[in-house]
């Protein structure tokens, strides 16, 4: 009797713990597999990185929505359907000359370049984007975007359902210890008035029309445009590799390092030219030239500017060119021309890379172990030019503003004849390939979300 009376104990225990397994099981379920929405407006370089933790989040069984506001009109459909990502383009097409827009901004001020180039590739667009965002933020869990984002940002605000940004430059996080871009470092209590300055710069240029869409909402938005409106409050991604963090833990909680978001070669199926191929093979490790998106704006004075320095510095080059007269895979005599690739696997092979200080090439540069000779267009190009200067990666800037081919010969040898520039561009090599940026990425926001 009494056995029997143990097996049923045992039985009804086994039929309550499964069902409890089963349960449980089904919760995780439920709050693990989520249905997540991200957002991004700008060229390639505001893309990709969000593509790769779009690929990232697809891994781990989320299902994924991206929406991409493209200012060059480049589609990213083929890879979201590679990648298994949900993906629209809103709008399909942006009315914006990214070349006639590129002469005539070439001599603004930081800040009138922000505002005409919003002026012209998103304040026309604001009200579509936020349309979508609005459909985006109903259709999803949580969303992701771009740190620009605000339409996001308020349409998640007024659905009750979080947002986390993503930005791709730490220079505009608040730091005591490191002053604003074009500030000088007057310590830390100075450096705090500077940031408080900078809030008061923005707000007086860019609060009027940057509100204007939380007032027509009826909701009342941020005091600050830098500080608050532009991030989230919840969690600010910081895509920077920790290599280039000085101070990071001065930052504000919701400001999170979690290093360069790179969407893998092997993702896109890249494959070198042959002609490619027995270029390198033919002689000693060459420079690589490139101004990343901007080049396809001024297309033919880069195409002088580096031809120019190539014959001026003695060097072997592979140019990347946008150029009718230097057509992709074709050379002449030291020097390669190609068109539009995957860089890391290129870069690998190279000496050094001559490039403009985008966020993205900066950090494949130093992930490939290249020492970089910077030439900044802008004021943020600028500040990674010095970043890298100050990691003994690169040399002094060489401005776009004032750049000769000369110029650019002479940085050139200066970076190829220093072995201690290449040594710590290896050790920083080293130093980035521990870091994981998607992996990361994925933790923050798992913690941020209690998932």
């Amino acid at each position: 009797m009494v056995s029997q009376r143990e097996g049923w104990l045992k039985r009804l225990l086994e039929f309550v713990f499964y069902d409890l397994i089963l349960t449980m099981t089904a919760a995780v379920g439920t709050i693990y597999h989520m249905k997540i929405g991200i957002q991004t407006w700008g060229s390639n370089g505001d893309i990709r990185p969000l593509l790769a933790l779009a690929d990232g989040l697809q891994k781990q069984g989320h299902q994924v929505t991206l929406v991409v506001s493209s200012i060059d009109n480049q589609s990213y459909q083929p890879i979201c359907d590679q990648l298994g990502l949900v993906y629209r383009q809103v709008p399909e097409v942006v009315d914006f000359d990214m070349q006639g827009f590129a002469q005539r901004s070439f001599k603004m001020h930081p800040l009138q370049w922000l505002r005409a180039l919003l002026d012209e590739a998103f304040f026309n667009y604001e009200v579509d984007i936020y349309a979508t965002s609005q459909q985006l933020v109903a259709e999803n869990d949580f969303v992701i975007g771009h740190h620009f984002l605000y339409p996001l940002k308020l349409a998640a605000l007024q659905q009750h359902k979080s947002f986390i940004s993503v930005m791709f430059c730490h220079a505009a996080v608040p730091n005591p210890r490191v002053p604003p871009i074009s500030f000088p470092d007057l310590g830390t209590y100075f450096n705090k008035l500077s940031w408080a300055l900078l809030d008061i710069v923005f707000n007086l240029t860019l609060k009027k029309p940057l509100t204007r869409l939380w007032l027509e909402a009826g909701a009342p938005p941020p005091k600050n445009i830098l500080s608050e409106l532009l991030t989230s409050q919840q969690l600010n991604l910081v895509a920077v590799d920790p290599l280039f963090c000085r101070h990071s833990e001065l930052w504000s909680p919701n400001h999170q390092a979690c290093g360069f978001l790179n969407l893998t070669e092997d993702t896109e199926h890249w494959d070198f030219p042959q002609a490619l191929t027995d270029f390198l093979a033919s002689g000693s490790k060459t420079v690589y030239m490139t101004f990343g998106s901007l080049q396809a704006a001024v297309p033919e004075w880069a195409m002088d500017l580096f031809v120019g320095a190539v014959n001026l510095a003695g060097i072997r080059a592979i140019i990347q060119s946008s150029s009718e007269r230097y057509l992709a895979d074709t050379q002449l005599d030291n020097i390669y021309f190609i068109g539009k690739h995957p860089h890391q696997k290129v870069f690998e092979h190279c000496a050094a890379v001559v490039h403009h200080g985008g966020a993205g090439t900066s950090h494949a540069t130093t992930q490939a172990g290249c020492p970089s000779i910077v030439v900044p267009f802008m004021d943020e190009q600028l500040y990674w030019a010095k970043q890298l200067q100050a990691l003994g990666l690169a040399g002094k800037p060489l401005p776009a503003k004032k750049v000769t081919s000369m110029s650019l010969a002479t940085g050139i040898r200066a970076v190829l004849d220093s072995a201690n520039m290449t040594d710590k561009a290896q050790q920083s090599r080293v130093m980035m390939q521990q870091n994981q940026g998607v992996a990361k990425a994925l933790q923050l926001i798992a913690e941020s979300l209690e998932i």
